[in-house]
């Protein structure tokens, strides 16, 4: 587990005062539910500051700022757009960022309008991600904890988390599906990947996707990893037309449900016992993973 460290609002400031005085008298304030990866501050109105929590999350800040416009100009839905980069100061270790800011809520079942437009929109998306050119992308590594490389990256994590959920969870199916993910053989055409499309970081307005934010994980490769949110937040119906908007064949679609269950299943280790929503939402995504191929 990365070493985190924490930083604050006056923090903030001082790292804006010495690096972009132009923007010093803007209000600075910490975002709630910001993502662990990063400490999220809004900077004025229109603009977001970014600072990796780990040196390990540090790693995706160049690759943002290189690759971000240039992805954003062929998407049909925002993403974040990178303003200005800043560099360790003020007791700051690390490179950060400024972004536009997007408005919009982070998607959850309850929010979203129509499940089915929700999902073909998504899979509309993630269909132009897929198209882009993969020249010269980042391939997966430290920068993006191995989105887009074999599953098997992660067998060790799963391992763990089997054992710990031991008598729990029904553990022989999970690794059943497992296997299923591992023996199902990725054709080699990298593609381009989010690497991280979960429900914070999918906005909504009015309940219809809006906008794809945090690309820290992003990468070309395998773009399995982002089929998982197909168990993780649609519904049935959704599921069943992401799939077909996409024109998932069967291996592709098995190691997605590998990214989902190592996730969840992780997930689910560490909530052990919690009642609250993380640990709730965790139990009720792996019932999705286990009831539906």
């Amino acid at each position: 587990m990365p070493r985190r460290i924490t930083v604050n609002a006056e923090q903030v400031h001082r790292l804006i005062a010495e690096q972009f005085p132009q923007w010093t008298d803007f209000p600075i304030e910490p975002v709630a539910n910001g993502g662990w990866d990063n400490w999220t501050f809004r900077l004025g109105s229109g603009m977001l500051v970014r600072l990796p929590s780990a040196s390990e999350y540090a790693l995706a800040v160049e690759k943002e700022h290189r690759w971000l416009p240039p992805l954003a100009s062929q998407l049909p839905l925002p993403i974040p757009a990178p303003l200005a980069k800043g560099e360790p100061g003020a007791g700051y270790p690390f490179s950060w960022s400024i972004y536009q800011w997007l408005d919009g809520e982070p998607a959850s079942a309850d929010r979203i309008a129509d499940p089915v437009r929700f999902a073909v929109d998504l899979a509309g998306f993630v269909a132009a991600l897929q198209s882009l050119d993969t020249a010269d992308g980042p391939r997966p590594g430290k920068h993006n904890w191995f989105r887009g490389a074999t599953l098997r990256t992660y067998e060790g994590q799963l391992e763990s988390a089997l054992e710990k959920l031991d008598r729990h969870v029904d553990v022989s199916l999970a690794r059943e599906i497992w296997k299923t993910a591992l023996d199902a053989c990725w054709d080699g055409v990298d593609s381009w990947f989010h690497g991280d499309l979960a429900q914070g970081n999918l906005l909504l307005k009015d309940g219809q996707l809006a906008a794809v934010i945090d690309f820290g994980t992003c990468g070309v490769g395998d773009p399995a990893c982002d089929l998982a949110i197909a168990w993780t937040l649609l519904t049935a119906d959704g599921r069943q037309a992401f799939r077909e908007r996409l024109s998932v064949d069967d291996a592709s679609w098995a190691r997605g449900r590998g990214w989902a269950l190592w996730k969840t299943m992780a997930t689910c280790s560490y909530t052990l016992g919690d009642t609250d929503e993380p640990a709730l939402n965790a139990r009720r995504v792996l019932t999705e993973i286990f009831n539906h191929r």
